[in-house]
């Protein structure tokens, strides 16, 4: 695994550029990534480019003996562009213009800016596709960041009507699709749908849902367009980009298809503040993050990728500039984050960033050096990292269990949750979590994904469920779990015929002919769980597996299917797991919820969420056997 750092040459002097990049070297360093927001320092007019700076920057990098990840500059526009094209910025959802300012400024659907956008990626495609030290690409930032995988401009608009035509064929197919007949919300044409934003209450849900189809096929095509330009120039590179955590705006596995390697930015504090962990979390972890944040993204986009290649392209190196509250991590986080990406099959771990800069929107993100370019606590970990990478032998990540999920899924959830937060995404994070908690490495994978191989698969949420999954479901041989609201809707939202679980029926042995959301407080108390936040009421021939103490089953079981009736989350879908773990013979012992554990080729790694310490066992089962050494 190569180690890098994200750099910023037009932010410093000229004069600091050959000792930024000696002391990169120094700190194990072999990659940096450059260029992504320099766009107005590349062209700062229409047609006139300035190369000079960025040629040395790049001669200097590359004299060093860094290969360089060179950015196209499309997520920062310069102010000419939008001056030249005002309606290239994206509409949000309550039809504000997102305007010049920051970044990410422009709505996908734009063609004026696919132009200019497919032009400046040819521009430095040309200059330096050939050039020796340039060893892969990155498309873009952080798609969809900001919330700007949406837009409500008039350019979505006709956009959207477009490939609503290519969808249905006719308007009268688009109306009995989405059941347009309810409250008169029939079309005659194409040119009668508006985006489903503004309406005076929910809009239709199966309205909702090909809006956000449609979203991420103009992502995936904006990128793809950048891909097709850089395989022509630059032949033989990599290409990646880097995607987020937490984010769902679009179809990670659509997007990778078109990738050599996906990325992901890694900020487990940012994240652990931001998003739906318990304020016990919060404090315990608020130095560490939660011990399953980074390792659930690593396995995600692992999942998502071609070939199984990922990287992370940012990881955080110290508090960040942008949650609500940012600590900087404990010491030996940075090297334990590092160590943990390399576990779980990392081709690179890059840092965000080499120096923190003291203006603008970031002055306040740590980097590995700090504004003055002296060195920051994260340095030295950097160095740890690379001293410790440097004495394994690799392997392949051992395979186990296997977690289903989907991102119309979690589209479906949000557009139509029946419950205050009832997330697919959320869902699948609880199971990965449960597994990860027994000790066991966990895939998540995609619906047609290949189930060869493992001992337990788990599809916690997943309401449109492919013909492919059914199948490879009705062949696998070792245990599942199925979730609530699996196979609940058809392709365009509408309950099945046969009511949920649809197409699964016949594995569960069971319909689900009632469905409650419950509120806090509410739920079915077994021994030693409770399974709280839904209730699927199962008739069939399915038993009783798990039965509260009120009589009331929260789980039920017919031959190695398992259908869990109840929301998957706390101590219910850790019951569920464990039971299904064990019946699938997989060496399933509960660990300290601050312990993880990751198996890769003969090597067992031990996280410590508490001390940041990592624990190495070689051996030919990673059981504890060989040698070990704690790092």
């Amino acid at each position: 695994m190569e180690l890098g750092v994200c750099y910023y040459p037009e932010h410093w002097p000229e004069s600091r550029w050959p000792e930024d990049a000696r002391l990169m070297v120094q700190a194990g360093l072999t990659r940096v990534r450059i260029g992504e927001f320099a766009w107005s320092r590349i062209e700062p007019e229409q047609g006139r480019f300035d190369w000079g700076w960025l040629d040395r920057a790049i001669d200097v990098l590359h004299g060093a003996g860094l290969g360089i990840i060179m950015g196209t500059p499309t997520a920062t526009p310069p102010k000419w562009i939008v001056d030249a094209m005002p309606d290239m910025v994206a509409i949000d959802r309550d039809g504000k213009p997102r305007g010049f300012g920051s970044r990410r400024h422009y709505c996908f659907s734009h063609t004026g800016y696919a132009r200019e956008a497919a032009r400046i990626t040819r521009a430095v495609a040309e200059r330096y596709g050939s050039h020796p030290g340039v060893v892969a690409w990155q498309t873009d930032n952080e798609y969809g960041c900001h919330d700007t995988a949406q837009s409500f401009s008039s350019a979505a608009r006709a956009a959207f009507r477009r490939w609503l035509a290519d969808r249905y064929g006719t308007a009268l197919s688009l109306n009995q699709a989405w059941g347009n007949v309810f409250w008169s919300m029939e079309y005659r044409s194409f040119d009668e749908i508006d985006l489903p934003n503004l309406t005076v209450t929910e809009a239709n849900p199966a309205h909702w849902l090909a809006f956000r189809r449609f979203s991420s096929d103009q992502v995936v095509a904006f990128n793809r367009a950048q891909v097709e330009i850089l395989r022509q120039c630059s032949p033989g590179r990599d290409i990646t980009h880097n995607a987020m955590g937490f984010y769902t705006g679009y179809d990670h596995h659509d997007l990778a298809a078109d990738l050599d390697v996906l990325g992901w930015d890694s900020y487990p504090l940012g994240f652990l503040e931001m998003f739906r962990f318990s304020e016990d979390d919060k404090r315990r972890f608020a130095h560490q993050g939660h011990p399953d944040i980074a390792a659930f993204h690593h396995d995600l986009y692992r999942g998502c990728a071609r070939g199984g290649r990922w990287s992370v392209l940012e990881q955080q190196p110290g508090p960040v500039n942008w949650a609500r509250h940012n600590p900087a991590p404990l010491p030996g986080m940075v090297r334990l984050w590092t160590l943990e990406a390399y576990a779980h099959g990392a081709e690179l771990v890059s840092y965000f960033r080499w120096r923190q800069f003291p203006q603008a929107q970031e002055q306040m993100h740590a980097g590995l050096l700090r504004p003055d370019a002296s060195p920051a606590p994260a340095l030295a970990e950097a160095r740890a990292a690379a001293d410790d990478l440097a004495t394994l032998t690799g392997g392949a990540p051992a395979k186990q269990a296997a977690v289903i999920f989907s991102y119309p899924a979690e589209w479906m959830t949000q557009i139509q949750p029946q419950g205050d937060g009832k997330s697919a995404l959320w869902a699948a994070f609880n199971c990965y979590s449960a597994l990860r908690r027994l000790g066991l490495n966990v895939d998540i994978l995609s619906p047609d994904a290949n189930l060869d191989g493992y001992a337990l698969v788990i599809v916690p949420c997943l309401p449109i469920v492919p013909d492919a999954l059914v199948a490879s479901l009705q062949g696998f041989k070792g245990e599942v779990v199925i979730g609530p609201r699996s196979g609940s809707r058809g392709d365009d939202f509408a309950i099945p015929p046969t009511l949920a679980p649809g197409k699964l029926e016949q594995l569960v042995a069971g319909r689900v002919v009632l469905s409650e959301s419950w509120r806090p407080g509410l739920g079915i108390e077994g021994e030693g769980w409770l399974a709280t936040g839904w209730f699927d009421h199962l008739e069939g021939e399915a038993t009783p597996d798990m039965t509260g103490i009120d009589g009331r089953v929260a789980c039920w079981k017919h031959g190695r299917v398992r259908y869990a009736a109840c929301w998957p989350e706390g101590s219910f879908i850790e019951a569920v797991v464990e039971r299904a773990a064990r019946d699938a013979g997989l060496p399933a012992e509960p660990l300290p919820d601050h312990i993880r554990h990751r198996r890769r080729g003969d090597t067992l790694f031990a996280f410590d969420y508490e001390s940041a310490e990592v624990s190495i066992t070689c051996g030919k089962d990673g059981s504890g056997r060989g040698s070990s050494a704690d790092r």
